[in-house]
């Protein structure tokens, strides 16, 4: 093999590997790696409680003060 068919060769497998540890830590962050809930975020008007509830409530009571709050959006 002539040196720069051997350098090639080198640099090729190097960039394939980076590429299959990249795609490795891709496939490895989505299995292992928190999921988005589809919980509302509440956060009370009285006692400033920020808490979360099911996805089909656009209303819900504070679990501290009993307060009765809407979605809060950002």
């Amino acid at each position: 093999m002539t040196p720069d068919a051997l350098l090639f060769t080198y640099v090729v497998l190097l960039f394939l590997g980076l590429i299959w540890a990249a795609v490795r830590y891709e496939l490895r962050r989505r299995r292992f790696g928190p999921t988005r809930t589809e919980d509302h975020l509440f956060r009370c008007e009285q006692c400033q409680t920020v808490y979360t509830d099911d996805a089909d409530v656009d209303r819900s009571r504070c679990p501290h003060c009993g307060q009765i709050n809407n979605v809060y959006r950002f």
